[in-house]
């Protein structure tokens, strides 16, 4: 499957999905056991975990007559690839911004003297 950045980051946008994907970070559950702290109807939050299955981040599994929804890796990682990528470039900017302003400073204890 591949994996749609878009789509991920549309799916998190909901503060219910986001609350799914937390409970599956504690293990696999049953669409009735995700549903338990929601007030919405079974239907509701089948909806949210299709949106989240779509997007690539949960996963479901055939257990006889039961369907139980995991964290997909792939899915995860590749939002982590793509926040890391933004990370190292906001290192890099920071790592600049501290080099020019201890050449002020340098610049500012010569003036000084």
């Amino acid at each position: 499957m591949k994996i749609d950045l878009n789509s991920s980051f549309a799916a998190l946008a909901d503060p219910t999905r986001r609350a799914i994907l937390a409970r599956l970070a504690g293990g696999e559950a049953t669409v009735m056991e995700l549903a338990k702290p929601f007030e919405m109807s079974q239907p509701a939050i089948s909806q949210h975990l299709k949106v989240l299955e779509d997007a690539g981040l949960i996963v479901r599994r055939v257990d006889g007559t039961r369907r139980p929804r995991r964290l997909a890796k792939a899915g995860l990682d590749a939002m982590d690839q793509w926040l890391g990528m933004l990370r190292k470039a906001l290192e890099k900017n920071y790592d600049r911004l501290d080099a020019v302003l201890a050449e002020m400073q340098s610049e500012e204890k010569r003036k000084i003297r």
